[in-house]
This record gives C-alpha cells, sequence and structure tokens, in this order.
C-alpha cells in the first residue's frame, strides 16, 4: 500500500499553497496582492522605474487601507521585495533607511513594551479619569489637552501607546462582563460570540466612544507635536539645520503652532456637538455602570502586593516623564530601562511574562521597516525631486505657502523626517550660497516643520502614531479600519491645515 505521501497530488500541493498564500485573507484580497506582483515587472518593462515606483507607492497604501482584512507586514512586505528584486531600490539603500530611523525603531520596540508593564496603574488613573467627566465634549477636550501636552515633551508613539494601552483595557473589562465570563475565566476580549441582546448594543455604543476618543487623542498628538523642538523628530533636524535651540523654536513656530492648536479645539467641539463624521457618541450608561464596578471591585481586592506593585508602577511611569522631558537618552533606551525596573521590582522575571510584553510592537516594527524600504524606493528614484524643486522655484507668499502644502502632501504618502530632510537640506544650501537671507530661510524652516506635522494628519501613513493606532490590536476591536480613520481625521485635517497655511502666508 503506498504511503500517506505518495498520494499526495503535485494539484492538491499547488491548492493548498494558494490556500495558505495571506492565510484567512478575503479571496479578492490575495488576488489583488497577486495581480500586484505580476503587474509591476510589466510597468517596470513599459513605462519605465519612475511610473513603477509610484504604482507600488500606490499599491503599499492599499494594504495600509485594507488593514482589517490582513495585516499590512506581509502583503507590503512582498511589494517591498518586488521593489528590491526589480531594482527599484537596494538592499543597502533599505539598511540605511534603517539606520537613520533606528532610534524610532528602538523606541517602538522598548517604549511599547515598558508602557505594556505599567499598565495596571495607567488603567487605574485613566479609568477614574474617564469615570469623572461625565459630559463628553468636556472628557474630549480633557483628551486633546492632555495628549497634546505630552506629545510636546514625549515622542508621539510612546504617548499613543499609553492610550492604546488604557483603551484595550476598558475595552476587556467590558467585553468579559458582556461575554458573561468570570473574573478568573480564561477570556478572549476578539470573540464576540458571547455577547448577546442588549449588552451587544452596549459594546457597539462603546467601540463608537472609544473610536472618537482614539481619534481625538491622535489629532492632539499632532496638535502637540508642532509646538517644540522635540515633538516630532523632524523638528529636531530642523532645529539642527537652523541652529534653534528649544526657546527658539518654540516661539519661531508658535504664530503657527498657537493658531492650528486654537483651531484643532475648535474642531473637537464642533464634531462633538454636531456628531458629524463619526464623532458624539456618548458612554453607554450599563458601561458605565460595569466600569465603576470594576473600580470598587480591584479596589476591595487590593492587597498589599497589588499595592507595592502600583507604587513602583508610578515611581517608574515618572521616571519616563522625566526622562523623556528632559531626554536623559534617547527614547528607546529609556524605554528599556523603564523595562528593567518595572520587571526587576515587580517580580516579572519569567520569558513567557516578559516576552508577552513584546507582542503587540513587533509587528509594527516590523511593518515600519517595510516602510523605510518603500521610502528607499522613493529616494532612490527621485519621486519627490521634481517637487522639491517646482516649490523652490516659487518666490515670497506663493513659495511659503506652497511648501507648506507640498511637504505636507509628501508627508501624507512618506515619512515624515525623509520629508523634511529633502527640503530643509536645499533650503539651507540656498542660504550658504547666500541666494536667500536668513529671515527667508527661517519662515521656510517654519513652513517645513508645520507642513510636515499638520496636514499629514489626514492619512493613517501619514504620522507614526496614526499607523501605530491602526495597525494596534485595538484597532480592529473597535472597528477603527483605514476609511473609518480617513473619515474622521478629515475635519481635523482640513481646519488645520486651513488654518496652518493662513498662518504662514500672515507670516510673509
Amino acid at each position: 500500500m503506498p504511503s500517506r505521501s505518495a498520494m499526495v497530488r503535485p494539484g492538491g500541493v499547488m491548492v493548498a499553497a494558494a490556500h495558505h498564500f495571506l492565510g484567512s485573507s478575503p479571496r479578492w484580497y490575495k488576488l489583488a496582492v497577486a495581480a500586484f506582483l505580476v503587474v509591476d515587472p510589466l510597468v517596470l518593462g513599459l513605462a519605465g522605474p519612475v511610473l513603477a515606483a509610484w504604482v507600488i507607492v500606490a499599491q503599499f497604501i492599499f494594504t495600509l487601507a485594507m488593514s482589517l482584512a490582513c495585516h499590512p507586514l506581509p502583503s507590503a512586505g512582498l511589494l517591498a521585495l518586488e521593489a528590491v528584486a526589480l531594482g527599484l531600490t537596494s538592499p543597502q539603500g533599505v539598511f540605511d533607511e534603517v539606520q537613520t530611523n533606528l532610534s524610532t525603531l528602538l523606541l517602538l520596540v522598548f517604549m511599547v513594551a515598558g508602557v505594556y508593564f505599567l499598565r495596571e496603574s495607567l488603567l487605574i488613573a485613566f479609568t477614574r479619569l474617564f469615570l469623572a467627566i461625565r459630559h463628553k465634549l468636556a472628557l474630549s477636550l480633557a483628551v486633546v489637552v492632555t495628549v497634546a501636552l505630552l506629545s510636546a515633551f514625549l515622542d508621539a508613539l510612546t504617548v499613543v501607546a499609553v492610550i492604546i494601552a488604557v483603551a484595550t483595557g476598558l475595552y476587556s473589562v467590558y467585553h468579559r462582563f458582556a461575554s458573561q465570563r468570570a473574573s478568573d475565566d480564561t477570556h478572549d476580549h476578539t470573540d464576540d460570540a458571547y455577547v448577546h441582546g442588549l449588552a451587544r448594543a452596549d459594546l457597539d455604543g462603546f467601540r463608537a466612544f472609544l473610536r472618537n476618543l482614539m481619534m481625538h487623542a491622535a489629532a492632539g498628538t499632532a496638535l502637540g507635536g508642532i509646538t517644540t523642538l522635540v515633538g516630532e523628530p523632524q523638528n529636531l533636524l530642523i532645529g539642527d539645520a537652523v541652529a534653534w535651540d528649544f526657546p527658539q523654536f518654540f516661539l519661531r513656530v508658535a504664530p503657527v503652532s498657537v493658531p492650528v492648536m486654537v483651531v484643532g479645539l475648535l474642531t473637537t467641539v464642533l464634531l462633538e456637538t454636531t456628531g458629524w463624521f463619526g464623532y458624539g457618541a456618548r458612554l453607554p450608561e450599563a458601561v458605565r455602570r460595569v466600569l465603576e464596578d470594576g473600580v470598587r471591585t480591584r479596589a476591595s481586592h487590593r492587597d498589599a502586593g497589588t499595592t507595592a506593585r502600583l507604587v513602583v508602577q508610578v515611581v517608574v511611569a515618572v521616571f519616563l516623564v522625566v526622562g523623556l522631558a528632559f531626554h536623559l537618552a534617547e527614547a528607546g533606551l529609556i524605554g528599556l530601562t523603564v523595562i528593567v525596573l518595572a520587571t526587576a521590582f515587580t517580580g516579572v522575571v519569567s520569558e513567557h511574562a516578559i516576552g508577552r510584553a513584546f507582542q503587540e510592537a513587533l509587528p509594527f516594527a516590523g511593518l515600519l521597516v517595510v516602510f523605510f524600504a518603500i521610502v528607499s524606493m522613493i529616494d532612490d528614484q527621485g519621486l519627490f525631486t521634481p517637487i522639491v524643486q517646482a516649490v523652490l522655484a516659487q518666490t515670497g507668499t506663493a513659495q511659503a505657502v506652497t511648501l507648506f502644502g507640498a511637504a505636507g502632501a509628501l508627508s501624507m504618502v512618506s515619512d515624515n523626517v525623509f520629508v523634511a530632510s529633502a527640503y530643509i537640506t536645499q533650503i539651507a544650501a540656498a542660504f550658504h550660497d547666500g541666494t536667500i537671507g536668513r529671515e527667508q530661510f527661517e519662515l521656510l524652516a517654519v513652513a517645513v516643520s508645520t507642513g510636515t506635522n499638520i496636514p499629514s494628519v489626514a492619512t493613517p501613513n501619514g504620522q507614526a502614531a496614526f499607523l501605530f493606532l491602526l495597525t494596534s490590536p485595538l484597532a480592529p476591536l473597535i472597528r477603527l479600519g483605514y476609511v473609518t480613520m480617513l473619515r474622521m481625521a478629515l475635519p481635523y485635517a482640513l481646519t488645520m491645515t486651513a488654518a496652518g497655511v493662513a498662518a504662514v502666508a500672515w507670516l510673509l
């Protein structure tokens, strides 16, 4: 009798391989990605490398848009590998981009894991805040202002990681209750199979409520990030090129950042008052009662060991804020320090327990490297060069306004630091060879800085914090997909960009 392996037919293997391609993703998505991989070499052969590179950029954005159908890493990674294989970029070019952004990768890997070990104290603090402010508008404004202040001194990825950890904790508390699972039962908060009746309606309402707060928080990171030298990585790059210290950067950017901040807060008020673009969702009373009961239950069961663990987490959290605010070291190294302190003094010593903290960060870290490969292709093929040259050929008010808009548009599809570097390098060269004066140099630097920060909120791939939120485990829980994020970010993008354009024009 032939063995089981001998009975396997080649046709069956091909069918199985096709089934395994991109796993459980929808069939139409698999076909689309396969078509991309087939079409790209044809475009390269027929139309040349520049058009082929633009096509791959569009395909990459498609994979981000379909993040709820399939995590972007496998499909976007295939596109990046194909770009290298087709010679549109090189392994060395990708590595150079990774080296340039190494601090961001270290930040992502270690800081997100560090926040994981502080989640218990963060959940208690933010739950009390959410429950103390009953009016949704007041809560939304509090979230935007708090996140903006934190993002002015801390990295936006760190701030978003904290908010995601808190929102996931809140969601899991109610989802466990709605699923009628005891606190000591194993529970999967991604599975709604046991949620029925009114609990399902309340869960949907809670999802909408959390979507609102997360998008307000995301906008807050942009509002705060534009104001200070340490608010965004490209700010440091631009500040170094123009020789601005912390106070000088704040004062020079303030004529743009302050009006944008005011308009951003007014946008929050408008959205929560009108309910436009999916905002205005209220916290269901049933959910509020469950969260309040959870707070009381946890407080009643808190023993000396729990209290000691919370004290350690609070102390480490204070160190985290101080370390980032005063830039005691690179943010990623501070995150690693947080991991060491939080695990050593709370008894978390097993490899399994420590490893769980890295589960959320590493998929996004991989996706970020793929993104750097796309940026490397953009650089190697000079996709932005004609745009940069056309903008810098302008003069007067038109130059600054066009620079603001062009930097924002390019930042929507590429890395903010890369776009800022492309512009500020040429502007600095024009200053040093005497083409423009010092005053014009500084005004154009403001336009680049604010341009890469403000309009880029229009798309999830325009800001690392937005992309992190989109690809986080929280996004599918609260039904926050790419299109939903686009729709909810649109009013902020429109109003903040309009305010930024007006402020830049007024500066000249």
